[in-house]
């Protein structure tokens, strides 16, 4: 446990990278934040676009993702 309680104080450094007017949203300023946004991105976007696609269906009065009812 004495990692944990004698490690380096981060909120320095964070403070900078945060504060620094770069032109980046909050969410973007990390190395970490394009492992974890480009599979969110996907995910959102292919939930919208087979929202948009059955919901196409739908008007057309089918009521399954392929094939006809």
């Amino acid at each position: 446990m004495a990692g944990f309680v004698y490690r380096e104080n981060r909120v320095p450094h964070y403070q900078r990278l945060f504060q620094r007017h770069d032109g980046l949203r909050q969410w973007n300023k990390t190395p970490r934040s394009k492992i974890l946004l480009y599979p969110y991105y996907l995910g959102l976007w292919t939930a919208v676009g087979g929202t948009m696609f059955m919901m196409g269906r739908m008007v057309l009065g089918h009521k399954t993702w392929f094939g006809k009812d």
